[in-house]
């Protein structure tokens, strides 16, 4: 299936899921769900280290030093499926909703393994993420390098059914 223009300006982070995602009701928890679009959104802001392996996604090159904090301001999820456990990774894929002066707001649509023979789209999902310095706690701008490396990744926001 090819990819809507939409797509192509999105990191597509494939996730693993653990057995211990999953809650009584055999499907991934709510509380999982955030941790993964976490580990989703850390390999897309941030380089490995040297010997660090990454994956081919893990396209931008943010500036994010160790003086810079990223804070989550606010997270929002609509689930639209129930997430199985499942051996193939999950997709993650991102965009940026908007870019601020110090917030960035990172977009999510969460799909099963892209090989499968039915797309499905477990959940979407916006997080608000702030900049902060780390030694003074006050917000930081997005620098000119920032700007230009998450750029190419705006796309519309998420409009959620309830709104």
């Amino acid at each position: 299936m090819p990819e809507s223009p939409a797509e192509l300006r999105r990191l597509h982070v494939p996730i693993h899921l653990r057995w211990g995602d999953l809650d009584a009701f055999n499907h991934v928890n709510n509380t999982s769900m955030l941790k993964l679009l976490e580990e989703a959104r850390v390999r897309a802001f941030w380089r490995p280290g040297g010997g660090e392996h990454a994956p081919a996604t893990a396209v931008l090159d943010s500036g994010i030093d160790a003086g810079v904090l990223t804070l989550v301001a606010r997270q929002e999820i609509e689930y639209l499926a129930p997430v199985p456990y499942q051996r193939h990774p999950l997709e993650v894929q991102m965009w940026f909703g908007k870019l601020g002066g110090s917030s960035i707001e990172v977009c999510y649509e969460v799909f099963n393994d892209p090989s499968a023979a039915e797309r499905v789209l477990y959940a979407r999902s916006t997080a608000v993420i702030v900049l902060v310095n780390a030694a003074s706690g006050r917000p930081t701008r997005i620098t000119p390098e920032m700007r230009s490396a998450w750029e190419p990744y705006l796309g519309p926001s998420i409009a959620y059914a309830h709104r």
